[in-house]
């Protein structure tokens, strides 16, 4: 059905009512993937209106996500805030906080709420991600000369024996493909390839990826306005199964649409290229309930 797919229409009924209108079709959803304000880059809604609108839709909670601070002490506000939504934070580790720190990981569990669950490895600072940019800045590496570097090890036992999620950021598929088997062997259970087709990885790494136990997420952002990229996680789906992906917004930023439109067009667009509503349903509630250990 390649081609067949108006996602310009979706994204358009998104745009047109980005006010979380209630809807049972979003019942039970969880998404991991979640920008929100305060932040240093423009986002449209705060952690609290976000929290409301998710709410009010019918969402059974999400993660909050950002780049430079971490997000389980908001994770846990909110909550007091907002009733009746499970909310979670984590910690990148970009530079902000010191780059591949595991001191930042042992401050995030001990924060107040318990709310900390992800660990993201670098993402606007990984070593991929400015390099393919042309970023001339400096960045942060998971590997070197074909090895992984040794600070990675107490980060996966810090992992580990929190029973956090192990989120690889913007880490090439070769570089993924070097951490999961690693992290699996120091007992790092739930293991995510961030927007893992952003990197664009081959197929063959792909079915590695999810061979190797990790979750694959794909993301609304990228794919709302791009058909190619869609079409890219239509194929992966059926090629490699829904066990092995999970869907999320990745929304939040200024002018686009909120993050619960957003994944009612994502559901509704792979529900009319032909995906099943049950792997619909593994991939955006029971994949991400399952990382987050709230089955």
């Amino acid at each position: 059905m390649r081609g067949m797919v108006a996602l310009g229409v979706l994204v358009a009924v998104a745009i047109a009512a980005p006010s979380g209108a209630q809807t049972t079709a979003l019942e039970g959803v969880i998404d991991f993937h979640v920008h929100a304000g305060p932040d240093s880059r423009p986002r449209s809604v705060s952690d609290i209106e976000i929290a409301r609108i998710a709410r009010r839709s019918g969402m059974r909670g999400f993660v909050l996500k950002n780049h430079f601070t971490q997000t389980a002490d908001r994770a846990w506000i909110a909550m007091q805030e907002v009733p009746g939504i499970e909310i979670f934070g984590g910690v990148a580790l970009n530079h902000a906080v010191g780059g591949l720190n595991p001191e930042a990981i042992r401050q995030m569990v001990d924060f107040s709420g318990g709310r900390g669950k992800v660990v993201w490895l670098p993402t606007f600072d990984a070593e991929f991600w400015m390099t393919r940019a042309g970023d001339p800045g400096e960045f942060i590496s998971v590997a070197r000369n074909g090895q992984l570097v040794p600070e990675l090890g107490e980060i996966f036992d810090l992992v580990a024996e929190h029973d956090l999620v192990l989120a690889l950021g913007h880490s090439s598929p070769e570089e993924a493909l070097m951490m999961i088997p690693e992290a699996r062997q120091r007992g790092v259970e739930q293991i995510l390839v961030t927007h893992g087709l952003g990197q664009n990885p081959s197929d063959p790494q792909v079915a590695e990826m999810v061979a190797g136990g990790a979750i694959i997420e794909l993301v609304w952002m990228s794919a709302m306005d791009n058909q190619a990229t869609f079409d890219g996680y239509l194929d992966a789906i059926r090629n490699h199964g829904a066990a092995g992906f999970l869907l999320s917004s990745d929304l939040g930023q200024a002018g686009n649409p909120l993050h619960p439109d957003g994944l009612m067009a994502f559901m509704t667009a792979l529900s009319a290229a032909g995906i099943s509503d049950e792997d619909i349903d593994l991939m955006i509630r029971r994949n991400p309930a399952s990382l987050l250990g709230v089955e």
